[in-house]
């Protein structure tokens, strides 16, 4: 794999704002980028991304914030996870940023993880960050009592240093870059994309953990302990997967600010899903919030799974699964086409039964029907469906031909497209799935007027130069 340079440090110093910067320099420039708030510990599991910097390429990894004493409304234990965490990146490291608060000055944090990196063996970059003006480089002086041969001043939102602070981590990578040129880490094309959502504390990051079958992500009771949106390479039966697990969505009255970026974080993994799987915990039944999530990934067009979480939590199984089925069918009404499934990602129940459901899903996604077999199908349908006149005359319809896949996508030509209601759509669709399925994944219908071709006259040239011309 490339080179892996791992950003590390006490919380709210600038680690996101630092890694933003750096992966702007990279060929993507559209990435998605950590959260950023001066909020202290906002970035809480790794996040990964790719920095360039004079032609050469290189994996950066910003942490959360390296604690030493429990945080606010996380407390010691989601303290101890993100620490963790930092720690299992700094084993992955070629070389360690560790940032410190050029502001705030030396703090006893600072002495202890700089203890923890020597003692790594890793090459370590001691940068101080927050130094807007060259007026501040004086107080860099304060923190060579770290141990540090050298420190680089540097501003990460201003970039004041930064030209220097990437050309550093260019020499030192130099042997690693060189040794790796040309060697992408992009997720390969054909692995499906699977991003995991629901409301806070679903069970989300500990399903993830399950499928993955290590320990990837934070677990903890505390709701909305995961922010950002991760993404993990799962295996099934030689298979590969990306899981993007997302924060947990919200009602707009009860998201502070910070989970408000979660949000959008969520909508923009379920954008660039192929599949998501809506988690939803059995014990609180289906919430408005479900509905209004569910209905976002409807509306971006993207497969889904209903999967219901917590099942070891139940206590009558038979009488809950006959009441919570119905209550898919009363709430989730509008994404009939959904199945689902069963599960507890704490005790590992039933969850080999999701990857042959994404697969499933996959085909329908793709699938292509033939126009001439749309056509048969259509004049099947149209003579059991009512449809009045419109203006006084009659609805009559062309002909029906499928115009894209992901979502599967159709054009029905008709004299008066307008005349078609939602509830004709809707008897369409319900005609369509009964004959073609498309399991898993929305469908949409598009009504069109035929365009009516007035075909000119064309002239033929003459087969030799006429009279007078000249070949």
């Amino acid at each position: 794999m490339r080179a892996i340079v791992v950003i590390v440090g006490r919380p709210n110093v600038g680690k996101s704002t630092l890694f933003n910067r750096m992966i702007k320099t990279g060929a993507n420039r559209t990435k998605l980028t950590a959260i950023v708030e001066s909020t202290p510990g906002v970035t809480r599991d790794r996040n990964y991304g790719e920095a360039e910097w004079e032609g050469k390429g290189f994996a950066i990894v910003d942490t959360g914030g390296f604690y030493t004493e429990g945080i606010d409304r996380g407390g010691a234990e989601v303290a101890r996870q993100v620490t963790e965490h930092a720690m299992f990146a700094i084993e992955e490291a070629d070389l360690i940023i560790h940032l410190l608060d050029g502001r705030g000055g030396l703090n006893p944090t600072d002495m202890e993880l700089a203890n923890i990196l020597r003692e790594s063996g890793k090459e370590v970059l001691w940068v101080a960050n927050k130094i807007d003006t060259p007026a501040r480089e004086v107080g860099v002086a304060e923190f060579y009592r770290i141990g540090a041969d050298e420190i680089m001043p540097l501003s990460a939102i201003t970039g004041l240093g930064f030209d220097e602070v990437m050309d550093k981590i260019i020499t030192v990578l130099s042997p690693r870059i060189a040794a790796w040129e040309g060697v992408l880490m992009k997720t390969p094309d054909g692995i499906p994309n699977i991003a995991v959502i629901g409301r806070p504390n679903v069970g989300k990051s500990t399903l993830i953990n399950s499928l993955l079958g290590k320990k990837r992500h934070i677990v903890s009771p505390v709701p909305g302990t995961t922010r950002d949106s991760i993404d993990s390479i799962g295996t099934y039966y030689g298979k590969k997967y990306l899981l993007i697990d997302t924060a947990g969505v919200r009602q707009k009255s009860k998201i502070y600010s910070i989970e408000r970026f979660s949000v959008v974080r969520a909508i923009r993994s379920i954008e660039r899903a192929d599949v998501v799987i809506i988690v939803l915990d059995v014990t609180d039944g289906i919430v408005e919030q479900d509905q209004k999530i569910a209905g976002i990934v409807n509306e971006c067009g993207k497969g889904a799974i209903f999967l219901l979480n917590k099942w070891d939590l139940v206590e009558e199984p038979d009488l809950k699964y006959k009441k919570i089925t119905q209550e898919l069918k009363d709430k989730m009404w509008f994404m009939n086409y959904v199945p689902y499934a069963t599960t507890s990602g704490l005790e590992k129940k039933r969850i080999t039964k999701i990857f042959p459901m994404i697969d499933e899903i996959i085909t329908e996604r793709r699938k292509r029907i033939s126009t001439n077999e749309l056509n048969k199908f259509l004049s099947n349908v149209i003579s059991a469906i009512h449809f009045p006149a419109y203006r006084g005359r009659k609805v009559k319809f062309s002909y029906i031909t499928q115009v894209g896949v992901a979502p599967p996508a159709f054009v029905i030509f008709a004299n008066h497209p307008s005349a078609l209601k939602r509830g004709h759509i809707r008897s369409i669709e319900r005609a369509i799935r009964k004959e073609y399925s498309f399991k898993g994944t929305p469908i949409r219908i598009y009504p069109k007027k035929k365009m009516r071709w007035h075909m000119q006259p064309v002239k033929t040239p003459p087969a030799f130069p006429a009279q007078g011309e000249t070949s």
